[in-house]
């Protein structure tokens, strides 16, 4: 891996994923000292213990996790990346246009927002792959 270039400071934080936003806590401290917001954002892995994040508006930034084992850093990776509303988003559509092809009903109406402008499908849709 590796190493942080001169001038970067590398700090021990413990992590919680709440539904979009990934909290960051001092070791010592029951209160989040910060947030990040997890939409248009890319996960990466950069080793076998390790994966950052970087904001598509913020690309020369890039926030470095690193984790006690493989098996730990593929399940921070998949569940930051289903953490996005854009990912859910995007899996509603695509299985919603898949129930109402088998089906002939669309799943949405019976909740009154079938016609909403942000579950319809702007072009052929595809659910996000766990790689992305």
């Amino acid at each position: 891996m590796r190493g942080p270039k001169k001038g970067d400071v590398v700090k021990k934080r413990l992590v919680k994923l709440v539904v979009n936003f990934l909290f960051y806590f001092r070791t010592d401290e029951e209160e989040p000292i910060g947030a990040l917001l997890l939409e248009q954002c890319r996960v990466e892995r950069e080793d076998d213990q390790a994966f950052s994040i970087a904001f598509l508006d913020e690309a020369e930034r890039k926030y470095l996790f690193e984790c006690d084992s493989q098996e730990q850093c593929l399940e921070w990776i998949d569940s930051i990346v289903k953490a996005s509303y854009e990912f859910m988003r995007k899996n509603l559509i695509f299985y919603r246009t898949e129930i109402q092809r088998l089906t002939g009903k669309d799943p949405l109406e019976q909740y009154g927002i079938s016609d909403e402008t942000r579950f319809q499908v702007n072009s052929a849709v595809q659910p996000i792959s766990k790689e992305t």
